[in-house]
């Protein structure tokens, strides 16, 4: 399918270069403190959270019964089931659609199912031209990129950037006018839309009880791609249900909130069936996701909605970019999402990319537990055999760690053997710098010249200025209260 995640290593871009992406450091940024306010705005958004969390929670205990009917439902209005137990299997049956209607063109709304499938590739093998039409998905394709966010694909590139890659892969007179720039998309496109044999989407929501699916977006493509072609797809991942119909409100409230800022998006769609003379399916995936549903502790990772939020709250992401994650989830819910569906052995030091400071379970509209999630996947990372948080530099070099750190001599010793390494290593034949991402690029620290916080703590005990200052407790407050507590 792909090569995996290759957290780390020196493809990461994001990871090796000193200085990361303005233009998605401040996007991101700029995203959240303006989620915190929407959500600020709204009183009953703890209840919102709340009564989101319950509903995806009770979809996950009873997929089986739900899926079942969804696809019976489907079924019914004429629509094709398709199932697929991973993205090889997916891509096989988007294969065999293709030569049956003998597709030549396809035009792709935005979907992470297809990103996980990499379904582009898939169809060139076959001479099939895949366009890609969200307007930040085909920014990055015309790139010959991956997408760096899950909801805004081009968030690490600025106006003047698009404009010059518009000029260069197009021939379009440079622009940096957002206006210009989508008018420059829109008409590139309009003619795909219309050759196109075959329109492909992802789902947002499935609603069980009625058999329907809804598409919720800002730009018109997703009408154009499932409307214009003969031939529509649909790409599901299985945990993307909802039980009923009078649930889709709240998440129609929740998701363009947190995604993109906006009450409610400019377009939503419910498909119920083909029309007279079109053709339908409905590929509902598995990929590695009843592995977590197996597991009760990591179950809470399929109530994403995809809304991205957790991204833009993630010093780290904010830091390195979406492709230092080595796959199609970055940021935090790809830490605990990506080890489920590549495995482990291909994922494992992917987790350990956090700081762990919660900003991201705060903040998630389902009330997904991502910082403790993290922590148990490192668990699970280091205790996994082919692992590559489990490889012996790395248990030796925390095995030596937890050594240094049970005595106080140890811990001075291994001080000062770090100083002396820092002092010795711009001497040496080969730099620190060759030792990997996490160096290059970076100086190494520089020893104080007054010693240690350690040796600066002992000159103020001795001269007395260490100790605590003894207050009276507030006049509001008795002594005796303060003395029991």
């Amino acid at each position: 399918m792909n090569g995996g995640a290759p957290f780390l290593t020196a493809e990461n871009k994001g990871l090796v270069e000193p200085h990361g992406s303005a233009a998605l450091a401040e996007s991101s940024e700029r995203s959240a403190r303006q989620n915190l306010e929407i959500c600020r705005e709204i009183d009953a958004w703890p209840q919102w959270r709340q009564a989101a969390h319950d509903i995806k929670r009770y979809t996950l205990a009873n997929l089986d019964k739900l899926l079942d009917r969804f696809t019976t439902k489907l079924e019914a209005k004429g629509i094709t089931v398709l199932w697929a137990n991973d993205a090889a299997e997916a891509n096989g049956h988007i294969l065999e659609l293709v030569r049956r209607h003998g597709v030549k063109t396809v035009v792709k709304a935005k979907s992470m199912v297809s990103e996980e499938m990499e379904l582009n590739h898939a169809l060139a093998g076959v001479g099939v031209d895949a366009v890609e039409t969200d307007l930040g998905e085909y920014i990055v394709q015309l790139a010959g990129q991956r997408p760096t966010h899950i909801v805004t694909p081009a968030l690490h590139l600025s106006a003047a950037e698009i404009g010059q890659l518009f000029h260069e892969k197009l021939g379009e007179p440079f622009t940096a006018k957002q206006e210009e720039l989508t008018a420059i998309a829109r008409k590139h496109l309009r003619r795909k839309f219309i050759e196109a044999d075959m329109g492909i989407s992802g789902v947002n929501f499935g609603i069980a009880d009625t058999g329907c699916f809804a598409l919720v977006e800002n730009e018109g493509n997703i009408g154009l791609s499932t409307a214009a072609p003969k031939v529509h797809v649909a790409l599901m991942g299985m945990e993307k249900l909802i039980p009923s119909a009078d649930y889709l409100p709240l998440f129609l409230n929740m998701l363009p909130r947190m995604g993109t800022g906006q009450k409610l998006t400019s377009y939503v769609h419910l498909f119920n069936g083909p029309t007279e003379g079109r053709h339908m399916y409905v590929v509902i995936i598995d990929n590695g996701r009843s592995k977590a549903l197996a597991r009760p502790e990591f179950r809470r990772v399929l109530h994403c909605i995809r809304c991205g939020l957790c991204l833009n709250h993630c010093p780290v992401y904010r830091h390195v970019g979406g492709w230092a994650y080595g796959w199609v989830y970055p940021g935090p819910i790809g830490m605990i999402l990506t080890p489920h569906l590549l495995g482990l052995e291909k994922a494992g030091k992917i987790p350990f990319a956090s700081s762990l400071c919660g900003a991201c379970s705060q903040i998630c509209p389902v009330k997904i537990d991502i910082a403790h999630q993290i922590v148990r996947m490192r668990k699970e990372a280091v205790q996994t055999p082919g692992s590559p948080a489990r490889s012996l530099v790395d248990r030796l070099t925390w095995k030596a760690f937890a050594i240094a750190m049970q005595t106080g001599f140890r811990f001075r010793l291994l001080m000062a053997l770090i100083k002396i390494a820092i002092r010795i290593a711009p001497y040496l034949p080969w730099h620190p710098d060759k030792l990997g991402q996490w160096t290059r690029g970076r100086a190494l620290p520089e020893i104080p010249k007054d010693g240690s916080f350690r040796d600066w703590w002992k000159t103020r005990q001795k001269s007395g200025r260490s100790k605590p200052v003894e207050r009276e407790p507030p006049a509001t407050v008795e002594k005796t209260t303060v003395e029991e507590a």
